[in-house]
């Protein structure tokens, strides 16, 4: 894509904007929207308007810098287009002064040394245009004079629908430049861009997912003039206009050298490593980088739109009327609402004196916030009191989740305990994906859609994949959350460097040491056995784990045995059938198509044992089981998986204890480790009195 650059004096101020329709900031600075100190005001329909007439407000002047300022007297613009990624470049770094094309073709040579081998000078050139060369009111629709060399020029479809073209012959999307100077039609537009405005507020969209926005809101034919919406949005301050790769400026270790200049992608926020340069017909590039790191959400590159919705549109939210009555929920005594034990409600309550104390978040980042409980000490309700006390604020909230399949077993959750709040649920093919919700339920990925659009932002099973180290999918729910938002971390396992955060005070957060039935955690036994390889070479299973695994049978317990490899999973499931004959005996892994089916008959009892890789450590549960994980010693088990797949076992009333096997021939680190953080919970719920024996007094 090409845009066009241009400078506007205002208040003795230049300032640089860059223009997907130029016809629009023409109007709106040489129109004449400021009377007095009356702001020109409308009144919407559909539920999206202004609120009619307004006194010294600085809604028409975009962020309100420029509010109750005289139309502007002069606009220095280029020529020609060129490409975002330089136009937005440009527009950052502009510090003060009318455009000059000196100044423009430094700028475009610090950031593409060789530009001026593939851009014209032509285009470079700087058109200078004043108030009165325009005049105002009906007249000016038979065309703009730039000078005697460059008019453009307004000519007429095979439709009788008139379109404006730019001094290179490039056709302006949009309706046709006079329609822009009558009042009702100019009112019209407003109201259509202020629609828009209110429904990417607090998203991060591609064009094509705008027009799919604009589409699902009743804007249907908005998509041939989405360019007229979105730049009368971003004057007047309620859209931000970016490429999809920018230039960043990299932070040095040493302040005193001079930083170094990459491009990033704001959509994913990856760097270098993860683009590519080819050659684009769109914007006349011969190397215009895109991101390989979120491709599958579509094609962010340096030419490509990224439209950032501001906060500045919630005030058309309210001033409407669309904004919920407060007090549906009551958070203030999160145990008698949600029915919690001691322990959840201790936890709860805890985080909900983070979220009410104020605090200074300049240059600290968003607070933070850990619940760290054990597996299966319900994360879910815990959060719910954090949820009701957001709404209870007219506060946004997402709880983003790393798999598909937890977002749908939540969805009906949440619904349930928060009926009167609107619910969505993302993931991808998600029919929810553009309604505007109090609740968003989402995957970690559709994070990269949003910006700056959530205050309460809650991360389920952070140390999980894909979440777990992507950086990516971290810098997508940092840009989601509000800059004086809040986060909640949950987890049973959080990452070394929390933890380390916790010991050093540095994270506050909030222990649930037990479940909900109030017994300790299984503590993994320890069986010493050869690898899994050898076991299968010889086509033979060691009797001490044949013994084992007998005695799990006899007593009626669903076996889960955790292995490391894909491949190991069908030549171990015929070795136990040959050892088992009479016993149900499954396997399954990430490849495998019936691996829900599976998981439904093993919890049927159809099926006895159940052989998996750690696709299954998170969010099963089966009433009564014992775990045994093979290979416990390989280097693709960390600690934080021993702990989860160890999880899996003793979730029931009916069978708190269970039992868990670590079966290795080394006893490592990692074993070490998931052994002591199990028993640390223990020890800690056994101090606190949370122990069903400690309340029993036995």
């Amino acid at each position: 894509m090409r845009v066009y650059v241009y400078t506007v004096q205002v208040r003795d101020k230049w300032v640089c904007r860059l223009t997907l329709d130029w016809r629009v900031d023409v109007r709106y600075w040489f129109g004449g929207e400021v009377v007095g100190d009356e702001t020109i005001g409308y009144r919407g329909d559909e539920g999206f308007g202004f609120y009619g007439e307004q006194r010294n407000e600085n809604v028409m002047r975009g962020s309100g810098e420029y509010g109750g300022a005289q139309p502007a007297e002069e606009i220095r613009m280029t020529a020609s287009p060129i490409p975002l990624g330089l136009a937005a470049y440009i527009t950052d770094q502009w510090r003060t002064g009318p455009l000059e094309t000196k100044r423009l073709i430094q700028l475009l040579q610090e950031v593409e040394p060789r530009v001026m081998e593939w851009i014209s000078p032509r285009d470079l050139q700087v058109i200078q245009m004043k108030r009165e060369d325009v005049g105002r009111g009906q007249g000016i629709g038979k065309g703009i004079w730039w000078g005697e060399e460059n008019r453009n020029e307004e000519g007429m479809d095979g439709n009788g629908k008139r379109s404006v073209h730019g001094s290179d012959g490039m056709e302006v999307e949009g309706i046709c430049h006079g329609d822009l100077w009558h009042d009702e039609r100019w009112s019209g537009l407003k109201r259509d861009a202020i629609r828009m405005a209110v429904g990417i507020q607090g998203r991060s969209l591609l064009t094509h997912e705008l027009q799919d926005l604009l589409a699902s809101n009743g804007l249907k034919d908005a998509g041939q003039y989405w360019r007229t919406l979105a730049q009368l949005a971003y004057v007047q301050g309620l859209a931000e206009l970016r490429s999809g790769l920018a230039v960043h400026e990299a932070r040095r270790r040493f302040p005193l050298l001079r930083r170094q200049r990459e491009l990033r992608c704001l959509r994913c926020g990856s760097r270098a490593g993860s683009h590519r340069r080819t050659a684009c017909a769109t914007c006349g590039s011969p190397g215009c980088a895109y991101c390989e790191a979120c491709l599958a959400m579509g094609r962010s590159r340096a030419c490509a739109l990224l439209l950032h919705g501001t906060a500045a549109a919630a005030r058309f939210v309210a001033a409407a009327g669309l904004a919920r009555a407060a007090g549906r929920a009551h958070a203030t005594e999160p145990g008698a609402r949600w029915r919690l034990s001691e322990a959840q409600h201790d936890a709860s309550r805890a985080a909900l004196r983070f979220l009410q104390q104020p605090c200074d978040t300049a240059g600290k980042g968003v607070p933070s916030f850990l619940l760290w409980a054990v597996t299966g000490a319900g994360k879910t309700e815990m959060i719910f009191p954090l949820i009701a006390h957001a709404l209870e604020r007219e506060q946004r909230v997402l709880i983003a989740t790393p798999r598909r399949d937890v977002v749908l077993e939540l969805a009906p959750r949440i619904a349930q305990a928060f009926p009167d709040s609107r619910l969505a649920t993302l993931y991808g093919g998600s029919p929810d994906r553009w309604m505007a919700a109090e609740i968003t339920l989402s995957t970690t990925h559709q994070l990269m859609r949003f910006y700056h659009m959530f205050d309460l932002v809650i991360i389920d099973e952070l140390d999980a994949f894909p979440y777990h180290n992507n950086e990516q999918l971290q810098y997508a729910a940092r840009k989601a959350c509000k800059p004086d938002g809040r986060f909640i971390f949950l987890s049973a396992t959080p990452p070394d460097a929390m933890q380390r955060d916790v010991r050093r005070g540095k994270l506050p957060h909030a222990k649930v040491p037990v479940r909900f039935h109030r017994h300790p955690l299984p503590v993994p036994k320890r069986l010493t056995l050869q690898p899994l390889r050898q076991a299968l070479d010889r086509g033979a299973l060691p009797i001490p784990l044949v013994r084992s695994l007998t005695y799990s049978i006899d007593r009626g317990a669903q076996v889960f045995i955790f292995i490391t490899r894909i491949k190991q999973v069908e030549p171990f499931v015929h070795l136990l059938r040959h050892h088992f004959p009479n016993l149900p005996v499954e396997g399954t892994s990430s490849e495998d198509a019936d691996r829900a089916e599976k998981v439904i008959r093993f919890r049927q009892r159809d099926s006895r044992m159940l052989v998996t890789t750690t696709i299954l450590e998170r969010g099963v549960t089966i009433p009564k089981s014992d775990v045994f994980i093979l290979d416990a010693d390989s280097a693709l088990f960390d600690s934080a998986s021993l702990v989860q797949m160890a999880g899996r076992a003793g979730r029931s009333l009916e069978d708190p204890a269970g039992h868990v096997t670590f079966c290795a021939s080394v006893w490592n680190r990692a074993q070490q480790h998931a052994v002591r953080q199990i028993t640390s919970m223990n020890r800690i719920a056994r101090q606190q009195g949370y122990l069903k024996s400690t309340i029993d007094g036995r």
